[in-house]
């Protein structure tokens, strides 16, 4: 057995231990209380830090961590658009892959020790088994014309086909109808049925912007003209995004609805009905100017609410203590209000409610016996953390941003020390590289084009 001794333990579901300890024995959790009372074992003293459950980023896209800093101040078609050319054109697969292992890397010194992401190249299924780490895969597909649907069907189910032998009880997979912007109902309702078919988790990109919302809601706006310029038909498909997922079936298996900046009091009230948690990404939302979700709303209503990061070629950082701490101070400057998603409450999100939203806080997500020995700490050393006061409030407002000292997952310790365990000392040589092949792609385009 190991004893990870800490100047505080923040168990989640029970009130902070001041000098207390956790004890873990082949990856699960066996004791969580004061240091005086745990079983011999071990001693792994982790000093003036404070330890939590592993972080949960309910949204990313590691695949992308190449592109930080790439898709800088420009409106958000542009940003999609030269996202999906620059990717394609300038990008290998193993560019990918390296870009989601070095993706991986920064989260565990964020204290990420699970990681819900959304792939179109399939490769973070890859870099997750690799890396040691949890996480969900959810399988991108596109499709705006209802004459794709058949070919997206296709090729979303050879990929499913190819990844999903590979799943493990700590890697799972899931698909992903990117967007109303690029689907179609019809391949809404293709994958709604496809994964209920599979037994597949659904996580779906959703009212994120007002563009989106014209779009569904009156067929017009900046994504209709593009519609337009394609030959495609737009008309008003649903009283909302929410509403067009609920009348194409794909709220039917609760899946995880991303982003949900656009809601009104009926939306909250079918995503509560259908049981969907929601995955709130308040940097993002913030950086596009996409607006504040109503997280307090959906909070008092009764919605699992979980922090995701985005890519980090929308968010630049994956730190999803940062995304806690960003989302209560968004939130309480919104309501004008200290009194709004309080510090204890933020770190819910963090890591117990994104457990829940993944459906696996029988798991992770807390410290309690019988769960994994998924661990974060923290130093609270720094001048920034002095006094602490508050244990809990300091993690929010004063730790959100430092790196992590010690993560481990099922109690394979992958940070120590501050520095990654056993890792790959080139992959941010390679990653660099692919940032230079990015660079050197837009470089050739002719200067009336590049945006």
């Amino acid at each position: 057995m190991r004893r990870y001794r800490a100047r505080w333990v923040i168990p989640v579901t029970r009130p902070p231990i001041e000098l207390g300890c956790v004890v873990e024995h082949e990856g699960r959790i066996v004791f969580v209380g004061d240091r005086s009372n745990a079983p011999d074992g071990e001693d792994c003293d982790l000093g003036e830090c404070v330890l939590l459950p592993g972080l949960i980023n309910a949204h990313t896209h590691l695949e992308l961590t190449a592109m930080r800093g790439f898709l800088e101040d420009l409106c958000f078609n542009d940003w999609i658009d030269k996202l999906r050319s620059s990717r394609n054109e300038a990008l290998t697969t193993e560019m990918l892959l390296d870009a989601a292992r070095f993706g991986i890397v920064e989260g565990l010194h964020s204290g990420v020790t699970t990681y819900a992401d959304t792939c179109s190249s399939g490769v973070v299924m890859q870099a997750l088994l690799e890396m040691g780490v949890r996480g969900i895969m959810y399988q991108e597909t596109f499709g705006s014309s209802p004459a794709q649907c058949s070919a997206s069907m296709d090729k979303l189910r050879l990929m499913v086909d190819e990844l999903a032998p590979a799943q493990t009880d700590m890697v799972r997979l899931g698909i992903s109808p990117h967007a109303p912007y690029t689907i179609s109902d019809d391949l809404y309702e293709a994958c709604a049925l496809f994964a209920a078919d599979c037994g597949l988790p659904m996580g779906l990109h959703i009212s994120e912007s007002a563009a989106e919302h014209e779009l569904v809601s009156a067929g017009t706006g900046p994504f209709a003209v593009e519609w337009h310029a394609r030959g495609l038909e737009v008309v008003p498909r649903a009283r909302s995004p929410i509403a067009l997922l609920e009348r194409t079936g794909c709220l039917d298996g609760s899946p995880l609805l991303i982003h949900c900046v656009r809601l009104d009091s009926e939306d909250i009230a079918t995503i509560l009905r259908h049981e969907c948690a929601v995955a709130h990404c308040p940097a993002s939302n913030a950086k596009f100017g996409h607006g504040i979700a109503p997280i307090t709303e959906l909070l008092e209503r009764g919605v699992t609410v979980a922090l995701g990061s985005d890519s980090v070629a929308s968010n630049n950082r994956m730190d999803i203590l940062e995304e806690a701490r960003l989302a209560a101070l968004f939130q309480r400057a919104g309501k004008q209000s200290e009194r709004v998603l309080p510090a204890r409450q933020a770190l819910e999100l963090a890591t117990i409610a994104g457990a829940r939203a993944l459906g696996i806080d029988d798991r992770v997500g807390s410290l309690e016996t019988g769960k994994d020995a998924d661990l974060a700490a923290f130093s609270l050393a720094a001048a920034r953390v002095t006094p602490i006061g508050d244990v809990v409030a300091a993690i929010l407002f004063a730790v959100a941003g430092t790196p992590a000292e010690f993560v481990a997952v099922k109690g394979r310790p992958l940070i120590s020390g501050g520095r990654h365990v056993g890792g790959d000392p080139t992959v941010r040589e390679r990653v660099s590289a692919a940032g230079d092949a990015l660079a050197a792609w837009e470089r050739r385009l002719p200067k009336s084009t590049r945006l």
